[in-house]
């Protein structure tokens, strides 16, 4: 009998033990993340919201020839199935927030996983691209 309640009390304290080490872990993980926001999703009003209210680099990764049946007001083009697409987003400001957006969310969202390796800080992907933006009203510029 004493030895069952020994047991289990060492198997108690070792689990308990073990659980403060992950959560130490964990929170070295979200103190990380903090510094760095990476392929962020953000729905049509939030995205509009905030490529309104401060200077952001905004970028459509569509083709030449999707951009220009319409695209968000300011962005500027950088085609994702361009060869030099990589080259062409590493010129960016690092340091600044980059907004990105596709027909609707395929393409940006491979993007800005990939744009962490080029050392951007802070990635938004318009969530449902441009087709989610217009299904919503949101003005779309020719």
């Amino acid at each position: 009998m004493k030895n069952s309640i020994l047991i289990t009390l060492v198997f108690v304290i070792s689990l308990t033990l073990s659980c403060k080490e992950n959560k130490v872990e964990e929170q070295n993980i979200t103190k990380s993340e903090q510094q760095i926001i990476i392929n962020k999703k953000l729905v049509s009003a939030d995205f509009k919201t905030n490529i309104e209210k401060k200077s952001v680099q905004l970028i459509d990764v569509r083709t030449s020839k999707e951009f220009n049946e319409g695209h968000i007001k300011n962005a500027e083009n950088i085609d994702f199935y361009d060869a030099n697409f990589y080259t062409d987003m590493d010129k960016l400001n690092k340091e600044e927030a980059l907004y990105i957006y596709c027909r609707s969310g395929g393409r940006s969202g491979k993007a800005a996983a990939k744009l962490k390796e080029l050392g951007f800080k802070e990635v938004y992907d318009l969530h449902g691209g441009i087709i989610d933006w217009g299904k919503n009203n949101l003005e779309i510029v020719k």
